[in-house]
């Protein structure tokens, strides 16, 4: 059964909006679906529990997992995403990096329910890291599908960047280390 997408957005949705949402799901393998109902897009997120977590900051994503027979559901807010509220010169980027970023926070969602409920291997302590893994290496497949032209181009060269971000990493660190 396939993912509903409900739009409760108030306002004009970005272009491409419903599609981008059904590719990343598209590209999910169907089984880390399995138990999701709905993905909801809406302004903001106003779950008062969720708010008070997050400390003020606005949630681009939450996961409502399963309670009773309510199935379980993700809710993705579009404003932190797009920067709306924000002056123009602050939106710029947050524009041309949307459809990445709603990517990522989809990916970052389907992590969490896969985590949560599907795999019983990851303890409670270690869904973060689990999480985070999951959406890099989905991020990055789903990138090389988006860009096939630029992935071949730059896949020989991929091994040396990040062998060069590694270092810069450790150098960062050990910088930092020194300093305090």
């Amino acid at each position: 059964m396939p993912v509903k997408i409900e739009n409760q957005y108030t306002g004009k949705l970005p272009r491409n909006t419903l599609t981008n949402v059904e590719r990343a799901l598209a590209s999910v393998p169907r089984e880390h679906l399995r138990g999701i109902e709905r993905l909801r897009l809406v302004s903001v997120i106003t779950e008062p529990r969720a708010r008070m977590a997050a400390k003020g900051t606005d949630l681009p994503g939450l996961y409502h997992p399963r309670q009773g027979n309510q199935g379980a559901w993700f809710e993705v807010a579009l404003t932190p995403l797009t920067s709306a509220n924000k002056p123009f010169h602050k939106r710029i980027i947050p524009r041309l990096s949307f459809k990445g970023n709603l990517s990522a926070v989809v990916f970052s969602l389907v992590a969490q329910h896969y985590h949560l409920t599907l795999r019983h291997s990851v303890k409670r302590g270690s869904v973060e890291p689990a999480v985070r893994a999951y959406v890099e290496k989905q991020l990055k497949a789903w990138n090389e599908n988006q860009h096939k032209i630029r992935a071949k181009l730059f896949k020989p060269l991929q091994p040396t960047l990040e062998r060069w971000s590694k270092s810069l990493a450790k150098r960062a660190a050990a910088e930092k280390k020194k300093k305090g």
